[in-house]
């Protein structure tokens, strides 16, 4: 009876914690009553099939689902995704009021890039999503081919890591980039997502 308490202590901690991953267990999506739980989405835009995320959205209106809990202080993010239709998948970090850290992989420019963003879930307008680049490194984003993401904060340390081989590495602090707040992912075209973890380091 004992155990018993202390396991449902335990999930009682779990589910009132203010962030979305914990240091005993890695957070993912394996069903669409956690998505709707989790998650801020337009159903219309964003849908979970066979454990794949999928999103749509327009050069005139991008798709964004952010988490309802922060990220912790420390973390690592791993995913696939494949953009079928579109030229544009982000991943925001410490997404907090309307700013955040993009991460994101642009398939006109041919790069991955890190910068600083806004993003006003309320207006399509220019200049109210996306923003200034801050590194960006030369990548192979092709449609239709998935594609392995890894991305961790440790010690205010951002690295953004494509198919193993292709990285970025920013300090957080000397960029003036947020270091608390949700995740979030944001595309202007179709794109699939699997195998989505999200740990505490």
């Amino acid at each position: 009876m004992k155990y018993i308490i202390m396991f449902l202590f335990l999930l009682v901690l779990i589910s009132c914690s203010s962030t979305i991953s914990t240091s005993k267990k890695e957070y993912q999506i394996s069903e669409k009553s956690k998505l709707e739980k989790d998650w801020k989405y337009d159903p219309k835009e964003w849908t979970l099939e066979n454990q794949s995320l999928n999103g749509t959205g327009s050069p005139e209106h991008w798709a964004g689902i952010t988490s309802k809990k922060d990220l912790p202080e420390n973390y690592e993010i791993t995913f696939e995704i494949n953009l079928t239709s579109g030229n544009l998948f982000e991943v925001m970090l410490n997404f907090e009021g309307q700013n955040y850290i993009r991460t994101y992989l642009y398939n006109i420019d041919q790069n991955i890039f890190i910068g600083r963003g806004i993003y006003d879930k309320n207006s399509d307008e220019y200049g109210k999503r996306g923003g200034p680049t801050i590194l960006k490194k030369p990548f192979d984003f092709s449609s239709n081919v998935w594609h392995k993401v890894k991305i961790q904060v440790q010690n205010k340390q951002l690295q953004f890591i494509v198919d193993e081989n292709t990285s970025l590495v920013c300090s957080l602090e000397k960029q003036n980039l947020s270091q608390k707040g949700k995740i979030g992912f944001l595309t202007n075209g179709k794109v699939q997502m699997k195998n989505l973890k999200i740990k505490t380091l």
